[in-house]
């Protein structure tokens, strides 16, 4: 293939972005792979009723076959029109959360390909609340199945720059609309159940899920899933999100981790760490990301930290931990994936 094209969004209202749209929902009809900003990541979009432009997602990602993808639609209405029944505590999901970051997973009634459902007989479908996401997928007019636009396995991009990085030359063309907002992907819920259980916890939290329908249960494979057994939603099973380099997290206190990171430094090692904005001057490193003040500006920065090490000459990276509550969840959910050593 040849260069990705670019294309540069500035103003979804202007006459020439309207066009651009139009350009990269040709080439998504036309079954070719365009890369595009939601508020989470960016996705990796292709048509999820061609089986053959699906499978391009799958090649130019190297994504395992068995990891099911995400069909995007603009509106309810197309949701509907992708699953077989919706349960009532799913409309009052949607009707709080929708557009937003919360994928629902459903029963599927085919009219997506079975490699977008890695042969489940459910589908995971969410509204991406992004004005050119929505734009995007009204302009194609057919749901769109759309991972994180990154190499499989490493952290996701939150920029069309991260996109360019990983995938120029191996897919169509790249929407660029600046910087994501949430930064972690969307919270993935079971909703198949009585009881909503969460997959992939993301930008919507428990507590938010819980304040609106009730209890939610978290699934016991975010724990640990079997070898043999088939993700029933992205970022399950697989290594995801790693750096270039090994991760450690280290729970406990500041002074832990600063010993740790003087025994590496003793071995040789250059060490660069991920830190809240509040911990920065208490650690002592060779290299030093500060991941912001409050926990929405921690995930909204961990996957830019990630890559910036990818830069950066070190030899290891070691992050602190945070509260596993809240939007803390997601966020530990991905350091936890990513790392190679977690030090309790």
């Amino acid at each position: 293939m040849n260069e990705t094209k670019r294309f540069n969004i500035k103003d979804i209202n202007e006459a020439k972005s309207k066009a651009l749209i139009t350009e990269a929902a040709q080439l998504l009809r036309a079954g070719q792979t365009v890369a595009f900003p939601t508020e989470t990541v960016y996705g990796l979009g292709a048509d999820a009723t061609n089986s053959e432009a699906v499978a391009r997602i799958f090649q130019a990602k190297g994504r395992p076959q068995d990891n099911p993808l995400i069909a995007h639609v603009a509106t309810k209405e197309q949701l509907k029109k992708l699953v077989t029944e919706i349960p009532d505590y799913v409309d009052k999901l949607i009707e709080k959360f929708s557009p937003g970051p919360i994928t629902y997973v459903l029963p599927s009634n085919g009219a997506c390909v079975d490699n977008v459902t890695a042969g489940l007989s459910t589908i995971g479908v969410r509204i991406p609340d992004h004005p050119i996401a929505i734009e995007l997928l009204k302009a194609c007019n057919v749901p769109i199945a759309a991972p994180s636009a990154n190499l499989s396995g490493k952290p996701s991009p939150t920029s069309a720059d991260h996109v360019w990085q990983d995938l120029n030359g191996r897919i169509a063309g790249i929407v660029d609309g600046g910087p994501t907002g949430v930064g972690v992907e969307s919270t993935v819920v079971d909703c198949t159940q009585k009881i909503p259980i969460i997959l992939r916890p993301g930008g919507v939290t428990r507590e938010e899920l819980e304040n609106t329908v009730g209890p939610v249960m978290m699934d016991p494979a975010l724990v640990d899933i079997s070898e043999n057994e088939k993700p029933r939603a992205p970022g399950m099973k697989y290594t995801h999100y790693a750096p270039e380099v090994p991760l450690w997290i280290i729970d406990g206190p500041l002074e832990r981790m600063q010993e740790v990171i003087n025994e590496q430094r003793k071995i040789g090692n250059r060490v660069g760490v991920l830190l809240s904005s509040a911990s920065y001057p208490q650690i002592q490193a060779d290299n030093k990301w500060i991941l912001g003040d409050h926990i929405q500006e921690i995930a909204s920065k961990l996957y830019d930290g990630l890559r910036y090490y990818k830069q950066s000459d070190v030899d290891i990276i070691i992050c602190e931990s945070f509260p596993d509550e809240g939007l803390g969840q997601a966020v530990m959910n991905r350091l936890r994936k990513a790392a190679s050593v977690h030090l309790k």
